[in-house]
C-alpha cells in the first residue's frame, strides 16, 4: 500500500478487497485494532525515513487510487455499528485517521456520503465519552474532506454537534464546538442556529435538555463558546438582524457573570459579534462596556477579557477616541490587586498595542504598566497572560518591537523565558520566537535587537536564540496563534 509502482498498488487492493470479502466480518472486526496499529506504523515510518515528509502533510499512495479505501470502509463501518464499546471508539478513530492520508478526490460523492450515515446515526447512542469523541472528530474530518458533497446532511450534523454541547464530558462538548466551526461553510440558514445557541447561553434552551448531569455552568460554558464560534465562521450569513443583536447582547450581560468560564466566553462572543456587526452597530455596547462602572472583582475581570477580544477582532477599527476610551478602560486594571484581573488585562492590554497605528505613542503609556507585570517576582499566571497578550502583538503588528523603543520589553521577556520555572519560560519562548520571526529563517529582527542593546543583553540573547529559538517549529503554548 506504500509501494511507488502502480501495478502493485492495484494488486494490493485487489488482494485486500478478496480478504475483506471472505473473511468473516467478526474475525476482521476482532483484527481492526491491529490493522489500525499496522497502518499508523506505515504512515510514521514514511513520514521520518531519509527523504520523508515530516510533519507534513502525507498521503498514502494505495488510498490515493480509485477505489483506493473500498476494501478497508465497510470493516469500519461494521466496527462503528455493531462492534462494542471499544471496537467502535477504535473503529471511529480509524477511519478518521484513513481520511486523513487520502486526498478528498478518493474520497468524492457517493463514497464519502456511505461513511457519514453509520457515523450520525451512532453518535447520540448510549456510547462511552471516548466513542463519542472519537466519532465526532472524524465527522470534523469528513466535513474537510467532502465539502459540498455533504450539504443535504446539514441538518444532521447541526443537530448531532448541537446535542452534544449538553454532554457531560468536556471533550466531547470542546470537540463539538470545533465540529460546528467546520460546518459553517456548508449552512446557509443560520438564524435558527444562532437563535438556538443564544437560547442555550442564557440556560433555556433544547440545547440543554441534559444539563441537570452535566452542570448548568460547564453546558452554558460550551454553549457560548460555540455561539463565538458559528459567529466568527458564519455570522455574516445571518439574515435576521436581531440574530447578531442579541448575541451581543447576551454576550455583554454574562461577561459580569460569577462564573470566570462564562465571563471569558461570553466576551468572546462579544469579540466575534463585534466583528460581524461592524462598529457602527456595536459602538454602543463597546462603549457601554468600557465605561462599566461596576468595581466588583467579576466584573472587572470580564471588562478585562471582552477588551481583549474586542481589540482582537474590530481594534484597528476603532479610531483614536475609543482607543483613548480603551486604554483609560485598562490602566486601573493593570494595577488590580487581584491576579485574575491583571491576567486578563495583561492580555488585552498587549493585543491593544498590537492593533492601533500609533503604537509608539501608546508603548508609552503601557510600558511600564506591563513592564511591573513582567516582575520576576509577579504571579505566573500573570506572567502567562501578558506572554499571551504580546504574541498577540507582534503577530498583529511583526514590527512592533524593532528599534530602540522595543529594546525594553523584549529583553524583560527575554529573562522571563529564562526563568527556572517552565510554565513562565515556555510563553516568553513563544513570544521571542515570534517577535524574531524565526519561523521565516532570518536574522533581521534578531540583528536589529542586538545592535539596539547593551553587551550583556546582546550575549544573553544571541544564547538564547542559539540553543532555544531556533530549535523551536511552532509555539509551544498558544494554539490559537499557531501560524
Amino acid at each position: 500500500m506504500n509501494d511507488d509502482n502502480s501495478e502493485v498498488l492495484l494488486a494490493a487492493n485487489k488482494s485486500l478487497k478478496s480478504l475483506s470479502s471472505h473473511v468473516p466480518a467478526d474475525e476482521l472486526l476482532h483484527n481492526l485494532e491491529f490493522c489500525r496499529n499496522l497502518i499508523a506504523s506505515m504512515v510514521s515510518d514514511s513520514r521520518r525515513r531519509k527523504g520523508g515528509v515530516g510533519d507534513g502533510e502525507f498521503l498514502m499512495p494505495g488510498f490515493n487510487i480509485k477505489n483506493g479505501l473500498e476494501p478497508l470502509i465497510p470493516i469500519y463501518q461494521r466496527g462503528i455499528l455493531y462492534g462494542n464499546s471499544n471496537i467502535r471508539e477504535v473503529a471511529a478513530s480509524g477511519l478518521g485517521e484513513l481520511l486523513v492520508i487520502t486526498s478528498p478526490k478518493f474520497l468524492a460523492g457517493p463514497f464519502i456520503i456511505k461513511m457519514t450515515g453509520p457515523l450520525l446515526r451512532i453518535v447520540g447512542d448510549r456510547n462511552p465519552s471516548g466513542v463519542k469523541v472519537a466519532i465526532i472528530k472524524t465527522l470534523g474530518l469528513i466535513l474537510i474532506k467532502g465539502g459540498p458533497a455533504l450539504r443535504a446532511f446539514v441538518p444532521q450534523f447541526q443537530t448531532t454537534f448541537v446535542k452534544a454541547l449538553s454532554d457531560p464530558t468536556r471533550q466531547v462538548r470542546v470537540e463539538s464546538t470545533k465540529a460546528l466551526a467546520l460546518l459553517m461553510p456548508l449552512s446557509l440558514r443560520l438564524d435558527p442556529l444562532i437563535k438556538e445557541l443564544v437560547g442555550g447561553s442564557m440556560g433555556n434552551s433544547s440545547a440543554n435538555s441534559m444539563i441537570e448531569s452535566a452542570g448548568s455552568t460547564a453546558v452554558q460554558t460550551a454553549t457560548l463558546d460555540a455561539l463565538a464560534v458559528v459567529l466568527k465562521n458564519g455570522g455574516k450569513k445571518a439574515r435576521i438582524p436581531g440574530s447578531l443583536t442579541s448575541s451581543l447582547s447576551t454576550g455583554r450581560d454574562l461577561i459580569v457573570h460569577e462564573d470566570e468560564g462564562i465571563r471569558e466566553c461570553a466576551a468572546k462572543v462579544v469579540g466575534a459579534a463585534c466583528g460581524v456587526m461592524g462598529i457602527e452597530k456595536s459602538l454602543p455596547i463597546i462603549e457601554d462596556i468600557l465605561t462599566e462602572s461596576n468595581d466588583n472583582t467579576d466584573a472587572k475581570h470580564g471588562r478585562a477579557c471582552a477588551i481583549f477580544q474586542i481589540c482582537e477582532s474590530v481594534g484597528p477599527l476603532l479610531g483614536n477616541e475609543m482607543h483613548a476610551m480603551i486604554l483609560s478602560a485598562l490602566k486601573p486594571l493593570l494595577i488590580d490587586e487581584n491576579n485574575l484581573v491583571r491576567e486578563a488585562s495583561a492580555t488585552a492590554g498587549g493585543c491593544f498595542l498590537g492593533c492601533v497605528p500609533d503604537a509608539l505613542l501608546h508603548m508609552k503609556d503601557l510600558e511600564q504598566l506591563l513592564l511591573r507585570l513582567m516582575n520576576s517576582k509577579e504571579d505566573i499566571s500573570v506572567h502567562r497572560g501578558i506572554a499571551r497578550g504580546l504574541c498577540y502583538a507582534v503577530v498583529k503588528n511583526p514590527d512592533l518591537f524593532l528599534g530602540k523603543s522595543g529594546v525594553t520589553i523584549i529583553s524583560a521577556g527575554q529573562k522571563l523565558a529564562m526563568s527556572s520555572i517552565q510554565k513562565v519560560q515556555l510563553p516568553f519562548n513563544d513570544f521571542l520566537w515570534l517577535a524574531f520571526k524565526v519561523k521565516e529563517g532570518n536574522d533581521v529582527a534578531l540583528q536589529d535587537y542586538l545592535n539596539n542593546a547593551d553587551d550583556e543583553q546582546s550575549r544573553s540573547m544571541k544564547s538564547l536564540h542559539t540553543k532555544v529559538l531556533v530549535k523551536m517549529k511552532k509555539l509551544g503554548c498558544f494554539d490559537e496563534l499557531q501560524l
